[in-house]
């Protein structure tokens, strides 16, 4: 079984910071891409980063772009999302995801975190 665990959300004001973390367990022969995805109210999910294994390649939503930085340490299977320069319409419930492959057949498969909740307001 495969559990990811998000963490470091909170109260912040406009321009502050956080950095969310997120770790993946369970039966992981190995992970491919890692990210971040959110959801604020009244809108829908969107791609907030992404990460892959390899080449460590990044990608951003153009609204995070320079303010967000994507990260990861594959020893500790985990990824992380530091925010800084934060807006109000940064405030959201922030997913992370990690491809899995859990049995080393090579099929992946999506697996989400809880969510952890972001909220920028002075």
């Amino acid at each position: 079984q495969v559990q990811l665990v998000g963490s470091g959300g909170g109260l912040v004001q406009p321009g502050g910071s956080l950095r969310l973390s997120c770790a993946a367990s369970g039966s992981i022969f190995s992970i491919a891409d890692m990210g971040w995805y959110r959801q604020a109210p009244g809108k829908q999910r969107e791609l907030v980063a992404v990460i892959t294994s390899v080449g460590g390649s990044t990608n951003y939503a153009d609204s995070v772009k320079g303010r967000f930085t994507i990260s990861r340490d594959n020893a500790k299977n985990t990824v992380y999302l530091q925010m800084d320069s934060l807006k109000p319409e940064d405030t959201a419930v922030y997913f992370c995801y990690a491809e899995v492959d859990p049995a080393g057949w090579g099929t992946s498969g999506d697996y989400w975190g809880q969510g952890t909740q972001v909220t920028v307001s002075s």
